[in-house]
């Protein structure tokens, strides 16, 4: 996961450790490795988030199109979505995922090493009901991943789409027919909840 303010990173090879907040895996601490944008969302943002997803995590299908570490991803599976897919470029950062799912004997989740623009210009397979988009900053993926999104159909109606950016989410021009339901930031990073109207 992206952040402008994080830390220099350990040696390469070295190991990240994320927690699960809540739900089935509560408390398990999974590794990840470190790398070049590998940094979860922070707990408390991540907590946060999932209190106000807390109605609708479970039975939903989810995307995380940026997963790095899988944070976001692994959160809402042990909340009780149905189905999740995670997407991430990093060979690195795939294989530590599918990893975790092992570890934790989860056979609902999907991890495919791919870019998330060349995935999502595909036609839908699938109508989601929440998508986590956190990419990396100051590539200015993030207006397009959402753009893709709705014009290929993607999103099932009433979809929450969660974002992290860099600029304050009323800046960003997402979809008209996206609703801002919350916003907050944390250090340099803005987070916001969208619902598609």
């Amino acid at each position: 996961m992206a952040s402008p303010s994080a830390k220099p990173n350990k040696a390469h090879g070295g190991q990240g450790q994320l927690r699960i907040i809540g739900g089935e895996w509560r408390s398990r601490r999974l590794s990840f490795p470190d790398g070049p944008g590998l940094r979860p969302t922070p707990d408390r943002v991540r907590e946060t988030l999932f209190n106000w997803l807390a109605p609708y995590v479970a039975g939903a299908k989810v995307l995380d199109a940026f997963a790095g570490s899988g944070a976001l991803y692994l959160e809402a599976l042990s909340r009780g979505a149905t189905t999740a897919v995670a997407l991430d470029s990093n060979p690195v950062a795939i294989a530590s995922l599918k990893q975790n799912l092992e570890t934790l004997r989860c056979a609902n989740g999907q991890v495919l090493q791919s870019d998330a623009l060349r995935y999502l210009q595909n036609p839908a397979t699938t109508a989601f009901d929440m998508v986590f988009l956190d990419p990396p900053f100051h590539q200015n993926l993030l207006v397009e991943t959402c753009a893709l999104l709705e014009e290929r159909q993607w999103l099932a109606e009433g979809a929450w789409i969660y974002t992290e950016s860099e600029t304050p989410p009323s800046s960003l021009q997402l979809p008209s027919n996206w609703r801002l339901h919350r916003e907050k930031k944390a250090g340099q990073v803005y987070y916001a909840l969208w619902q598609r109207g």
